[in-house]
């Protein structure tokens, strides 16, 4: 089995709804964005997959959160843009754009601060 990873980052700002302290108010952060992919083969070439493929198509997804405010963009108007649930939202988004027989999104993790991240996989 191969695992390749990417990361990247995008910049937005969210309020968690009821949270009942300070991440109630409206606040930013710089957002890192770790994707994880698994394959079991190679191509004939010797990839599992172009790293720069997996690049893009996280970045295409990511740029419709890149500067935004998160509670507008759904699915954020109807759940909390909570790391948790934004890397969900994240892996979901690339599993259907990514995944074949051969290559599946296993996890992703996004950082909303040096120190704290959440993950999401199946």
């Amino acid at each position: 089995m191969y695992e390749l990873m990417i990361e990247t980052k995008f910049a937005a700002a969210h309020q968690l709804r009821n949270y009942g302290g300070r991440c109630e108010r409206l606040h930013g952060h710089n957002w890192k964005v770790v994707v994880c992919a698994v394959a079991e083969n190679l191509n004939e070439i010797g990839l599992a997959m172009d790293f720069k493929e997996l690049k893009d198509n996280t970045n295409e997804l990511l740029a419709t959160v890149e500067h935004a405010f998160l509670n507008e963009v759904f699915p954020f108007t109807e759940i909390n843009p909570s790391s948790e649930n934004i890397a969900k939202w994240i892996y979901d988004g690339l599993s259907k754009k990514i995944n074949t027989e051969n290559v599946q999104i296993s996890m992703v993790t996004v950082w909303e601060s040096d120190t704290a991240s959440a993950s999401y996989y199946e």
